[in-house]
């Protein structure tokens, strides 16, 4: 069953980019901890991220390891957290969330809510 993030990557759910390849795409989640905060996941339909195969799991994190230092570079903060959960979507994901503090990673706090033009205006900002 297609889940909303392979919608996202046959464009039949717009998105807010950050990086895409041929295997992987990255765009900012929209119910974000942190401005910045990105979701990193393989076009290929996978659940659970240990099921990805070794040599696309090694190119899955350095994927998320460039996407993460584009957010660093244009994101004010003092690293770049890195979570896989897995129990949101059922497609693997990376959360690279920008934080200050071990508990800006948490995930049990409120969403921020940013409007579809400062989305854009993150995108664009960490693309530049």
């Amino acid at each position: 069953m297609a889940t909303i993030f392979s919608k996202i990557i046959s464009g039949e759910v717009p998105c807010y980019k950050i990086a895409e390849n041929d295997n992987f795409l990255a765009f900012l989640d929209i119910s974000p901890l942190a401005k910045g905060h990105t979701l990193v996941i393989p076009k290929k339909e996978i659940d659970y991220i240990f099921d990805v195969e070794e040599d696309e799991y090694a190119d899955l994190w350095l994927f998320a390891k460039q996407v993460a230092k584009k957010i660093k570079a244009k994101i004010d903060c003092t690293r770049i957290g890195v979570a896989v959960i897995g129990l949101e979507v059922a497609h693997a994901h990376i959360h690279l969330v920008p934080i200050n503090k071990v508990s800006d990673i948490d995930f049990s706090k409120p969403k921020l809510k940013f409007s579809s033009n400062d989305m854009q205006d993150i995108a664009n900002s960490i693309n530049s």
